[in-house]
């Protein structure tokens, strides 16, 4: 006698599409999963390609300016340069206004008893510990000796003048050389004659010099 067993067949007919629901449940899972993963990398790019749009608009901004700043260049470097010019003319026109008044001064105190020349005193101090004779003689008679002439062209004085020997032209022209106002003191040829009305022999001078102002 042959048995069949209906129940087991049954049983596995039942479980069949409760498999296959589960399948579909995990696919429809997986693929939700995936969605979402998805949606947050969508984000995360959209927010970093909005960043970068940023950056770049910054950046553009930035080269605007920097040509900006480039084609106004050429202009600011003109308005600097006449600037300077108008600011180098002022002072010319001051140093031609106040120098050569400055250094008439100079030679007035220069050749004033109890005077000397405008120098530093620590240079002054300095010169003479190392050379004596180079410094000026502060009791030099200062009557001794006078101008006859005085020019002065850019910036190249020349006078002549008398005196009653060699040292005194020798001391004029070191107070000149000590002198704050004056360098590169030359003294020309000189040679005596004698006064028409006096009768005096004297030292006909001539010197030329450096003005500094």
């Amino acid at each position: 006698m042959i048995r069949i067993n209906l129940l087991s067949r049954k049983k596995r007919t039942a479980e069949a599409p409760q498999k296959t629901q589960v399948w579909l449940l995990v696919a429809l899972g997986v693929v939700l999963l995936e969605v979402v993963v998805l949606v947050i990398v969508h984000g995360i790019k959209v927010d970093e390609l909005r960043a970068q749009e940023r950056k770049n608009r910054e950046i553009s901004s930035q080269i605007e300016q920097s040509k900006r700043a480039v084609e106004k260049h050429d202009e600011v470097k003109q308005k600097l340069a006449q600037l300077r010019a108008r600011e180098e003319a002022i002072a010319k026109l001051e140093s031609a206004r106040s120098g050569p008044t400055a250094v008439l001064v100079e030679l007035s105190r220069i050749l004033t008893s109890g005077r000397g020349p405008s120098v530093e005193p620590s240079r002054l101090v300095q010169i003479r510990r190392d050379d004596p004779q180079s410094a000026f003689n502060p009791n030099w008679d200062t009557r001794r000796l006078w101008l006859t002439t005085f020019k002065e062209e850019k910036r190249r004085m020349h006078v002549d003048g008398l005196a009653r020997d060699g040292e005194d032209v020798s001391e004029f022209a070191r107070r000149l050389s000590l002198s704050d106002y004056f360098s590169g003191v030359k003294l020309l040829p000189a040679h005596r004659q004698q006064d028409a009305t006096t009768k005096v022999d004297l030292v006909q001078f001539s010197l030329e010099a450096e003005v500094k102002y």
